[in-house]
């Protein structure tokens, strides 16, 4: 079940449906990561150099290659910074996007089924800043782990896992049913939605790849979704 949602996403990725998507998603990205670039330079220019200046007043030439140096180093750690934040930035972009890419799944590849109800605006917007939260702190938490002997990038995938898993599938179930029965399907089925979360960090774990990302989540939990979905009427029908 879960590698033929994997598989199914897959096939979708480079659709016409998906790559509008994807087109607008990496626009908003760049522009959201470019002007956080010129945002910090600024704020460093203006918080740092008159700090180098003010303790080195009598050596001005010494002041001004401390500022070039300091100016290097901070474009290093903001390039690194925001290499860091593609796939978060991503994710909060392309959170705004994600029914666009439930209902092109659901028409494609379920013609028959009843259309799923598209999220609120709010709602979007919150899920947004959730898958946000959920990837930082996913790789944050990944990180601190990283430096515990013994575990390793199995940390990475095992946080990531469970939180991507959980949001993006509660995310396809609420198209359908309410906020706390979808939660309460997800619990369910906690151990499937956590393994096809792994799956989703494993995407999210190749560089490039990982900027389709919400994009593959999104379509996969469909899928995997409308599978339990099925098996849940198929377990209560009468016999």
């Amino acid at each position: 079940m879960i590698l033929d949602a994997a598989r199914a996403a897959a096939s979708r990725l480079f659709s016409a449906e998906f790559r509008s998507v994807f087109a607008k998603t990496l626009g908003l990205t760049l522009l959201a990561l470019a002007a956080l670039w010129f945002g910090l330079k600024e704020l460093f220019e203006w918080l740092a150099l008159p700090w180098i200046d003010a303790l080195l007043p009598g050596l001005p030439g010494w002041a001004g290659w401390l500022g070039f140096i300091a100016a290097i180093a901070a474009g290093i750690g903001l390039a690194l910074g925001l290499a860091l934040l593609i796939a978060p930035v991503t994710a909060l972009v392309a959170g705004l996007f994600l029914d666009d890419i439930a209902e092109a799944v659901e028409r494609t590849d379920y013609p028959r089924d009843p259309p799923g109800r598209p999220v609120p605006a709010l709602t979007s917007i919150v899920l947004a800043l959730k898958f946000f939260a959920v990837v930082v702190a996913g790789n944050l938490i990944a990180l601190l782990l990283l430096l515990v002997p013994g575990i390793n990038i199995g940390a990475f995938f095992l946080v990531n896992g469970y939180l991507l898993g959980r949001e993006f599938f509660e995310f396809a179930a609420i198209r359908f049913r309410p906020e706390a029965d979808a939660k309460a399907l997800r619990a369910q089925n906690a151990g499937t939605v956590f393994l096809a979360g792994m799956v989703i960090a494993a995407f999210l774990a190749v560089p490039l790849l990982n900027l389709l990302t919400p994009l593959f989540a999104a379509a996969m939990m469909v899928h995997l979704h409308k599978a339990i979905a099925a098996r849940e009427r198929i377990g209560a029908s009468p016999r």
